[in-house]
């Protein structure tokens, strides 16, 4: 099934934070209520060609901005790390405005994990070339192989795999936890609504929703 993208042709006045030379999305989506199921991903599982998820204990925001504290809370449960939203929240300066930078989700992760080896990658433009694509998807690769998920800043309305359509025109920020078909369809872990937890995109799509924000890898 291709997997599509629409962008705003302007940010929100809410998504209009700069950091580092790069547009950062600070608000997350609709509250939704906390939830500690795990996601259904076992680690280092293949089913047909290069196929690898993450075990993550996953939580959803408890509130419409906490999108970045949650979105690390849940990468850092694949490294077996137990930070709580509100302990990330104060580290990274996250507010009703949401938390300002990528630059501070990397800063947080590598803190937190106590591994200096995520960094944060920019795609400025509107949309992502082929070159920014495919490093972001050898990045994933190589972050979910080392056993780390990928925390990237999106804005607009991508559609997964199964044809729903996730929007955040303000900007939310996901966890990566998974890749197939060596990295052409990646998996999402999604705070937002613990009813869509977890789906699978393109990397295309992905790349076309991360731009014009970053992602740390």
């Amino acid at each position: 099934m291709m997997t599509t993208l629409i962008r705003r042709a302007a940010l929100t006045a809410a998504g209009a934070v700069c950091a580092g030379g790069m547009v950062a999305a600070p608000v997350g989506a609709l509250a939704a209520p906390p939830s500690t199921s795990p996601l259904a991903a076992v680690a280092e599982r293949g089913h047909g060609k290069g196929e690898r998820q993450l075990n993550v204990r996953y939580e959803a925001q408890p509130n419409f901005y906490y999108c970045g504290p949650a979105a690390v809370r849940n990468a850092l449960t694949a490294m077996d790390k137990d930070v709580s939203q509100d302990d990330l929240a104060r580290d990274m300066g996250t507010t009703e405005r949401g938390t300002d930078s990528a630059h501070l989700i990397t800063k947080a992760l590598n803190e937190k994990a106590g591994r200096d080896v995520y960094r944060t990658v920019e795609i400025p433009g509107r949309a992502a070339d082929k070159a920014e694509t495919d490093r972001l998807r050898d990045d994933i690769v190589r972050a979910v192989d080392d056993g780390r998920s990928v925390v990237a800043n999106v804005i607009g309305t991508a559609t997964d795999t199964d044809g729903v359509s996730h929007s955040f025109e303000g900007g939310h920020y996901i966890s990566v936890t998974g890749y197939r078909g060596d990295g052409d369809q990646v998996k999402i872990a999604d705070s937002a609504n613990p009813a869509q937890a977890e789906y699978w995109i393109s990397a295309d799509a992905l790349a076309d929703w991360i731009a014009s924000r970053g992602y740390s890898a």
